[in-house]
């Protein structure tokens, strides 16, 4: 930092602090809610980096998917023909589910869209 910098800086958030400017911020007096809770201790970094740069760990994504079939579905017709296919991604997305949660030690490069919205997004 720049010398004088970090003195400068200190002596504003103490006047703030002085003047109340701290006293009613929200979430004031409450527990910290860490995000990263349930992600295993080796993909935390990568998955913050991931989550900075616009992307989603693959069960996320996968439940965003699972959320926006399923209301899709719910909007179908029961004698639609579109419903059986619709009917069948919602049966692929939540075995997928179930199979990522079986296995916590999955890598996030494992998924193939996952894979490929990352290629997307680099090139």
């Amino acid at each position: 930092m720049i010398p004088g910098f970090e003195a400068l800086v200190e002596q504003r958030i103490k006047k703030a602090q002085e003047e109340g400017q701290f006293d009613n911020l929200k979430g004031a007096n409450k527990p910290l809610k860490f995000e990263d809770e349930n992600i295993p201790e080796e993909f935390r970094l990568a998955y913050k980096i991931l989550k900075n740069a616009g992307f989603l760990p693959p069960e996320i994504e996968l439940r965003k998917q699972l959320s926006h079939t399923e209301q899709l579905l719910a909007q179908t017709d029961i004698y639609s023909e579109h419903r059986p296919q619709i009917q069948k991604k919602l049966n692929y997305l939540i075995t997928k589910i179930n199979l990522l949660r079986g296995n916590r030690s999955f890598s996030p490069l494992e998924t193939d869209t996952y894979r490929e919205n990352l290629l997307n997004k680099i090139s």
